[in-house]
């Protein structure tokens, strides 16, 4: 996965949760004091998995650029195209994309793990002018308590989100390598949270493997040993910057 460099309001409850059953969707009830507590926790663990919150604000409620906007995502693309010198939009948008999603799986993934919650990221924004994220008016939902797996609440809460960002990005990309985008941040997130937390391996392992077989991320690669590594069947396009590089996953990688 490649570092984090950093559409019509994003920030809304219909979120997608293709092949998401209802009866896995848990209610939202966990206090605000809970999940902030819980999201404060897991920023300990740094990088990706740091997402602030700001109590009190509905979905919205923030300004245009704030928000998970189009012009806000377009301008975030075009400073990774003068980051790495390079003048082609896909480059830029396909970066900024794989970034987003690695802030959006890692706070999500270490709670629901670590606390048992999964935060509602219908509300999250950027945090300024950089690419962290913040969540306005945090919400969240138990884990099933049944012994239920809580991929399909994990997925409707990261992937369901960064696919409303998708519809809305500055220039036309190929399904696959956005799809493909999202499993890398997955992995790349599970694999950090595995490194904070040896004693998660068993459930992260099982909850990391069916989440790559739920809705589009199925078939976009594999898990290829026990610490996670991962190999995706997609491009992130990162070698065509130039003095950009081949991923550690990347298809094209021997």
């Amino acid at each position: 996965m490649a570092d984090d460099v950093p559409t019509d309001d994003l920030a809304t409850d219909d979120v997608p949760t293709d092949d998401v059953p209802a009866d896995d969707l848990p209610a939202d009830d966990v206090p605000a004091d809970e999940v902030v507590e819980a999201l404060r926790d897991v920023a300990r663990l740094g990088g990706f998995f740091a997402l602030d919150t700001v109590r009190g604000l509905a979905s919205g409620s923030g300004s245009g650029e704030e928000r998970l906007t189009r012009e806000g995502f377009a301008a975030r693309a075009r400073t990774v195209n003068e980051r790495y010198g390079t003048a082609e939009a896909r480059i830029g948008v396909s970066i900024a994309h794989l970034g987003l999603a690695a802030r959006l799986w890692s706070p999500v993934l270490a709670c629901a793990l670590v606390h048992g919650i999964v935060p509602v990221m219908t509300t999250v924004e950027w945090a300024g002018d950089g690419s962290a994220l913040r969540l306005a008016g945090p919400r969240g939902s138990r884990v099933p308590r049944s012994g239920a797996s809580p991929a399909y609440a994990v997925a409707a809460q990261t992937d369901g989100v960064l696919q409303r960002v998708e519809s809305h990005l500055p220039v036309k990309m190929a399904p696959r390598l956005l799809a493909g985008n999202s499993a890398s941040a997955l992995a790349g997130s599970a694999a950090q949270l595995l490194r904070s937390r040896p004693g998660l391996r068993a459930p992260l392992t099982a909850l990391t493997r069916e989440l790559l077989e739920t809705g589009r991320l199925r078939g976009t690669g594999r898990i290829t040993g026990p610490e996670l590594t991962f190999r995706r069947r997609s491009c992130c396009l990162y070698y065509r910057a130039p003095n950009g590089s081949k991923c550690g996953d990347c298809c094209l990688a021997r």
